[in-house]
């Protein structure tokens, strides 16, 4: 009988295109670039520009708004969308589980509109035999909402005083891997950490680490990070970074800057602390004698984030007991805010990086998080798997988007695309990449990608990308020619634009994208506001 590959599914949190060093960043990420180098890189791969959409899309293989999550885990009801996987999908751990395979989960779920009552959304109840990890969809660090073993609540777990949530989804993942390997059937691996999504927590000893790192500035290191991708092979030579947020003050007339330096050490620690995270799975799967035969796949689930903390009403954020604890562990109060009398690292603040230090994770490109523009959605990908036969050291700049993970994993287990008996699955959105990992050639010039993200649009066929911001006109990018989108030809090319736009139209309206229009009316109707969300990355703009 042929050996079934494991697989291990690694996704960071808010992490921006440039931030790991085999994609142009400083961070010692040297577990990650061991991984990228000696496997393959893909310099256009695409999220959905949030973390929950970008979830569904992953472990379904279908647009988020198949699935049920349009936005983030609210359920709008009736007229919208509800906020939790629906049963018109199943994710990818159903489907090998189905087919022999241990599945387990460690770290964020955050695909269920309920994340305090087990329900139908739970990753227990899609697939996972194990799981340990936050159904919500950020927190504290020291001290992680929703925290549960299984179905049981594990809050308690993080009351030892060296706890840190990074380091426990890894030490989980480990253990899960360990136990699987035992048990002699091949194991699917789910590693979501939130690491490094907002509030930077980190141990003072893994910032000290970061000293002197980061004193050029954003724009001397924006410059920097452009010329090791084009070393790197991620970027033509002749590349040019986008121009600097508008809004970003240039470096030398911040004032403040030691502060603004911390912020982005404890950032970097993160990732660090991340990477040291998946240094541990790498070794457990070393020393059973089984990461030649395991497919690692690394990526995150949106573009940087640049939000500043606190989003909205700052007595209404402050209040959200599902993200923000009350106090610390010990009873201190918890200082909240990007203020430079608040320095960002310990249990007792919540602040975040912010807009500057957003540019920088995303050189070269513009915009961030939440936007379909190339900042929201471009994504380090790196897939390892040494027994595969792939195309190590490779640098694939051929265009795919999540809904095309699935299709390879498939590919690559031999796994049937079949759920449960009672459940009908629509046809899988994407294709499988593995020829192209393996170094076979692939048109990608037939292939048309979407987007949309609280009424973020975009649509990209071959060199040309369309895209919009909420209520703003479509703008049209020729991205063989630059990809920071910042020569906008929609102007000079009517007809395309219009062919593309039609093609969004007729996609959105297939895969139920609500239109924005209708998601704001129903928020008007609440007040405003979706009770229990993070509503203000909902309606709050950047620029």
């Amino acid at each position: 009988m042929v050996k079934r590959p494991n697989v291990v599914l690694i996704l960071a949190d808010d992490l921006g295109y440039s931030d790991v060093g085999c994609y142009g960043g400083e961070i010692r990420t040297h577990n990650i670039d061991r991984l990228g180098r000696s496997g393959v890189r893909f310099s256009q791969f695409f999220n959905t520009a949030r973390c929950s959409p970008s979830r569904a899309s992953l472990l379904t293989g279908l647009h988020p708004h198949q699935t049920g999550i349009g936005i983030l885990t609210d359920d709008d009801g009736p007229g919208g969308y509800r906020g939790s996987l629906n049963d018109r999908c199943a994710t990818l751990a159903e489907l090998l589980r189905g087919d022999g395979y241990a599945t387990g989960m460690s770290g964020k779920w955050h695909l269920s509109a309920n994340a305090t009552e087990p329900s139908d959304s739970w990753p227990t109840r899609r697939g996972f035999e194990h799981f340990f990890g936050t159904l919500s969809g950020c927190g504290s660090y020291y001290q992680p909402s929703t925290l549960h073993r299984g179905e049981q609540d594990a809050s308690a777990e993080a009351d030892d005083p060296t706890f840190l949530y990074t380091q426990a989804i890894a030490d989980d993942a480990v253990g899960f891997i360990r136990d699987s390997a035992a048990s002699g059937r091949p194991f699917f691996s789910y590693v979501a950490f939130t690491a490094p999504h907002w509030p930077l927590h980190a141990p003072e000893t893994d910032i000290a680490e970061y000293d002197g790192v980061f004193e050029a500035g954003w724009d001397r290191l924006r410059e920097q990070r452009l010329e090791r991708q084009k070393a790197e092979g991620l970027v033509d030579v002749d590349a040019r970074l986008s121009a600097r947020d508008p809004d970003v003050p240039a470096w030398d007339d911040v004032s403040d800057q030691e502060w603004w330096t911390r912020r982005m050490r404890v950032y970097a620690a993160q990732v660090d602390r991340m990477d040291r995270g998946i240094g541990a799975v790498l070794a457990e799967l070393e020393r059973l004698a089984l990461l030649d035969d395991t497919v690692i796949v690394f990526l995150s689930d949106n573009g940087a984030c640049a939000e500043e903390l606190p989003i909205g009403d700052p007595e209404r954020f402050a209040s959200r007991r599902a993200i923000i604890p009350g106090q610390t562990r010990d009873g201190r109060p918890i200082a909240l805010g990007n203020r430079p009398e608040i320095v960002p690292g310990a249990e007792d603040t919540y602040s975040s990086y912010g807009r500057a230090w957003a540019n920088l994770s995303n050189t070269p490109f513009r915009l961030y998080k939440r936007w379909v523009h190339e900042g929201g959605i471009a994504s380090p990908l790196i897939v390892h798997w040494p027994a595969g036969e792939l195309a190590d050291g490779a640098v694939i700049g051929a265009p795919f988007q999540l809904t095309d993970f699935v299709p390879t994993i498939l590919e690559i287990t031999g796994a049937p695309y079949a759920g449960p008996a009672e459940r009908e699955l629509p046809a899988l959105e994407g294709r499988s990449m593995l020829g192209l990992l393996r170094g076979d050639d692939d048109d990608r010039a037939d292939v048309t990608l979407y987007w949309e993200h609280i009424g973020n649009s975009s649509v990209r066929r071959g060199r040309w990308k369309l895209v919009r911001e909420y209520q703003g006109p479509w703008e049209l990018y020729d991205l063989e020619e630059s990809r920071t989108e910042e020569h906008d030809l929609a102007g000079e090319r009517d007809r395309l634009v219009a062919e593309l736009a039609a093609a969004w139209d007729a996609w959105a309206d297939r895969v139920g994208v609500i239109p924005r229009e209708r998601i704001l009316r129903l928020y008007e109707r609440r007040d405003g506001q979706p009770e229990g969300s993070l509503v203000s990355q909902d309606t709050w703009s950047a620029r």
